[in-house]
């Protein structure tokens, strides 16, 4: 294969690669706005409930987003009763955000139709494909930050 082929074959799975994401992740979405919540208001309380109390400035490294953000996001949620400010007793810099009873009981309600929409959508794949996409989409993540431009 030349590389002009390999190029447009590059530009033809990122195509593809952001179409499917686009599509799955608007299905998803819909499922968590009927319950109230966008899908960044989820994702801090779906970290908050599987992982434990985070500190603010952590949050958005970890379900990708900006650091500015958080602090509205976690106001929404701090105002709706779903998660509770902490102060660090160590470090009276650091504040922790802590999913509150009613948030738990809102990720154990939304949680498990939200696990199963996900594995009806990805069940076009077999387990083998679903392993071997896993392991070349982690490959190419990987490899960017290998990168230096």
């Amino acid at each position: 294969m030349n590389e002009q082929t390999e190029v447009k074959q590059s530009l033809k799975l990122f195509i593809v690669l952001s179409r499917a994401y686009k599509a799955l992740n608007e299905e998803i979405n819909k499922h968590i706005a009927e319950k109230g919540l966008n899908p960044t208001e989820f994702a801090v309380l779906e970290l908050l409930y599987h992982k434990g109390d985070q500190p603010l400035q952590k949050i958005g490294g970890k379900i990708l987003l900006a650091s500015g953000s958080i602090t509205y996001v976690v106001d929404k949620l701090e105002k709706k009763k779903l998660i509770n400010r902490v102060a660090c007793p160590k470090d009276r810099r650091v504040t922790y955000a802590q999913i509150s009873e009613s948030g738990k009981a809102l990720i154990d309600d939304i949680f498990p139709a939200h696990e199963q929409r996900i594995h009806e959508l990805m069940s076009v794949l077999s387990i083998e494909e679903k392993d071997q996409a896993i392991e070349l989409l982690k490959n190419v993540g990987l490899s960017i930050k290998d990168l230096s431009y």
